[in-house]
């Protein structure tokens, strides 16, 4: 029986404002995702948060796109949603894009990050949570794991990780992927994936011939784009990302290491920023200065026959010190641009905004030259 491990989140309310997620809906949302447990549902669960986003972590045997774990995930949204309207928690239910669930929850709102899998010996997951981002932020870091020798040690010295791995790459403005082998495609994967704003790595998969079955993915990030279902400008979308680790992959401690570089990522206050992503332990997942900046935290999984035997906060660590450091650093530089580019987002990546409409009020007062 092939394990499935499931990520789902959603903003249903701030507290205050789009700075955390009040204890009142992790409560909410522990409380269901253990009567699940115990029906059976789910074999465990990890409920946690990443600044305002309230994410749902889940094993279970139902595979991937189930609808009875979708729907489980979407009733914890609206049970906490209703929750967040009686105490007036900014945004409640921001990210329910739908009155009523549909059979799947993608296109509805929340992101996800689902993978089904043959558990090995030993079975290290690593999550990790972001909050004031979008999808693309995951793309230098997960190529950094996956295709930089100078970050992971392994792709010189492991024949198991030597040959590379195959990248599933999502246009998401035409709606169409493509599929990448490393190192032999790699500058062709990185004048996609460096558009971060259009092309995201979806999935990681091994190559044929290796140690891991080459269809069963080692690596899913969440792709869900908040103003393409809704139509309007409703934040970023705060990307979520499972990765496993060890024994024919990537080490723990290889995984981590594209997080010591605090690298600009866009977002941050009112999607429409490009600040630094910062690396925080779960204490300190909560947004604050400019509704930041974005930040990250890691949770280290140990799995067995689908129970979560073990936990880690990977980012409360001292290693990681220089690296908030630096971060608030950059912060400091970029806010200091102001309403200016490159700490602005660039104009096609303001459709969403007001800007259009500030364009529409002066149109008829630009004259030709």
């Amino acid at each position: 029986m092939k394990t499935t491990f499931s990520i789902i989140k959603a903003d249903v309310g701030g507290c205050p404002g789009h700075s955390t997620v009040s204890e009142k809906l992790l409560f909410v949302a522990q409380k269901k995702l253990e009567e699940a447990k115990k029906e059976n549902m789910i074999k465990d669960f990890f409920v946690t948060h990443c600044g305002d986003d309230l994410e749902l972590i889940m094993t279970h045997t139902k595979g991937e796109d189930s609808e009875e774990i979708h729907e489980l995930a979407w009733n914890v949204f609206k049970d906490a949603t209703e929750v967040a309207k009686e105490n007036g928690f900014y945004g409640a239910g921001q990210d329910l894009l739908k009155d009523a669930f549909s059979g799947n929850i993608k296109g509805m709102g929340p992101g996800i990050a689902e993978m089904e899998f043959t558990e090995r010996k030993s079975e290290p997951i690593v999550v990790f949570l972001m909050d004031k981002t979008e999808p693309g932020a995951f793309n230098f870091p997960v190529f950094k794991i996956f295709s930089d020798p100078f970050n992971t040690a392994g792709l010189i010295i492991d024949p198991n990780l030597h040959s590379g791995f195959v990248f599933e790459v999502w246009d998401i403005k035409e709606h169409k992927r493509v599929f990448m082998r490393t190192p032999e495609e790699m500058y062709d994967l990185l004048a996609l994936i460096g558009a971060k704003s259009r092309f995201v790595i979806k999935r990681v998969f091994p190559k044929e011939g290796g140690k891991l079955p080459p269809d069963e993915p080692v690596a899913v990030i969440s792709t869900e784009k908040l103003y393409q279902i809704a139509g309007e400008y409703v934040g970023k979308d705060d990307p979520v990302a499972a990765i496993r680790a060890q024994s024919g992959l990537p080490a723990l401690g290889e995984v981590l290491e594209p997080f010591a570089f605090p690298y600009l990522v866009s977002g941050w206050m009112r999607g429409s920023h490009n600040g630094p992503i910062m690396p925080v332990g779960l204490c300190n997942a909560k947004c604050t200065r400019f509704d930041g900046p974005p930040r990250v935290v890691s949770i280290g999984f140990q799995v067995k026959d689908g129970i979560i035997t073990g936990y880690e906060d990977l980012f409360d660590d001292p290693a990681f010190d220089l690296s908030r450091q630096k971060a608030a650093e950059i912060a400091d530089y970029m806010r200091r641009h102001g309403p200016f580019e490159p700490h602005r987002l660039p104009l096609e990546e303001m459709e969403y905004t007001t800007l259009p409409k500030v364009m529409e009020k002066l149109k008829n007062r630009f004259e030709k030259m």
